[in-house]
């Protein structure tokens, strides 16, 4: 095997290859709201959040970093699922490594939404 050939599913590309990657992106949304009850939390969280930074008492880059913080988890979580979906199709059996890639990606998300508050807290009462 080749190690510098690149994968056959390689699709189109310039405007082509942008066009399916922007539906790709809508299908992992869509994805990640169907089965995903952590995004669907953090997407409704998100939904409050986002148009509460338009009406505090912020400046231009506190509101950036509430907006930020807030799609930051929404991402955070769709890598999280990700990973989650990946080893679960590798393999259901218990492993070590897949305990530990499942951590990781959870403890990601801990992190997210520790910075999360914490912007919240910092723009609002900082």
């Amino acid at each position: 095997m080749n190690p510098h050939k690149e994968s056959p599913f390689k699709g189109k590309t310039g405007v082509r290859r942008l066009i399916n990657a922007f539906g790709y992106s809508i299908d992992g949304l869509k994805a990640a709201f169907t089965h995903e009850d952590a995004f669907r939390q953090l997407a409704l969280l998100a939904l409050a959040l986002i148009p509460l930074a338009f009406f505090i008492d912020a400046t231009g880059v506190g509101r950036a970093l509430l907006i930020a913080s807030s799609l930051a988890t929404l991402i955070i979580e769709l890598l999280n699922s990700a990973i989650e979906a990946a080893v679960d199709h590798t393999s259901l059996e218990r492993h070590p490594l897949a305990k530990r890639a499942k951590d990781m990606g959870s403890a990601a998300q801990l992190l997210g939404l520790i910075n999360l508050a914490s912007m919240w807290a910092l723009v609002l009462w900082g």
